[in-house]
């Protein structure tokens, strides 16, 4: 019998990587675990509150905020924490049902944003955003045909490394990218391998992506709400 690390989170599209596996005899390094079902690694706190406290003027202009891989909610919590009106949807129910503002939807069957939602923010699957599965395919139909006017999409650091990219970055240049000065600990386990991003299109903005930091420390709970 053993008892292991979880998967890597769904903001790397990456096998995840195990320190080490417990046995009966010990422990021994594993190269390798599975990734979670569906994709599903809930956000903690953190790269949540960083983006808000560093975009929290531009999003007071949403009147609601969506997001549409909510999982349990994690992400929905902090938004609507600090001070905004924020719902979930998600393709799996992973809530006890007992929040209205959470709901079963699929991203991809939608052709014009739940509630006139303009904005949103997530943590998308993987498999739906890299390039070698999904071809960027949360991006073009967030932009062509939902026609949202923000989007906030935590996402590898590398996302946009790969060459088949060029022609979705082309088109639908982020305004700004976020890089987390600190590595996201997705699963608990310790030891997390990768930096992470955030990735803002922002149909107001003009010019070049803007590349900007942030830090843990980032914290839009040290604002004060309007």
């Amino acid at each position: 019998m053993t008892a292991s690390a979880r998967g890597l989170f769904r903001a790397t599209g990456k096998t995840a990587r195990a320190s080490a596996i417990r046995t009966l005899d010990g422990y021994r390094k594993a190269e390798s675990q599975p990734r979670e079902e569906n994709d599903f690694y809930p956000t903690p706190p953190e790269p949540t509150r960083a983006l808000l406290r560093a975009e929290m003027a531009r999003l007071r202009d949403f009147p609601v905020i969506w997001e549409p891989a909510c999982g349990d909610g994690a992400m929905v919590r902090e938004i609507r924490a600090a001070g905004m009106n924020c719902f979930g949807t998600d393709l799996i129910e992973r809530t006890d049902g007992s929040d209205p503002n959470l709901g079963l939807s699929d991203f991809f069957a939608e052709s014009y944003p739940p509630r006139d939602a303009k904005a949103i923010i997530t943590n998308p699957p993987y498999h739906l955003i890299n390039e070698r599965d999904g071809k960027g395919a949360w991006v073009w139909h967030a932009m062509d045909t939902l026609k949202v006017d923000y989007m906030a999409l935590l996402l590898s650091w590398s996302w946009p490394g790969a060459g088949g990219h060029a022609r979705l970055w082309q088109e639908h240049p982020p305004a700004r990218v976020y890089l987390m000065r600190w590595k996201i600990d997705f699963t608990g386990a310790g030891s997390p391998p990768m930096l992470n991003g955030w990735f803002v299109w922002d149909r107001a903005h003009e010019g070049e992506t803007v590349l900007r930091m942030l830090d843990r420390t980032d914290d839009a709970r040290q604002e004060p709400m309007l």
